[in-house]
């Protein structure tokens, strides 16, 4: 049996998506942890939103990047 592979994929403001390789992860864990220690640096190439991905099926999204209020 094949593990899951957990990816990411990114929206610009306006919805559209952004060309950017996601990595593959293990678990949905170690994806959300990636995701919280880069979220600045693909801010700023321009990502507002990402989506968790489950082998190809969405899990959810779209997660903001934005920093809360």
């Amino acid at each position: 049996m094949r593990a899951t592979q957990w990816t990411w994929t990114y929206e610009d403001a306006e919805g559209r998506a952004v060309a950017q390789e996601s990595a593959v992860f293990p678990t949905q864990a170690d994806a959300e942890v990636w995701i919280g220690e880069t979220w600045r640096g693909l801010r700023a190439q321009g990502v507002e939103n990402a989506h968790l991905w489950a082998d190809g099926a969405k899990v959810y999204g779209p997660l903001s990047l934005r920093p809360a209020d």
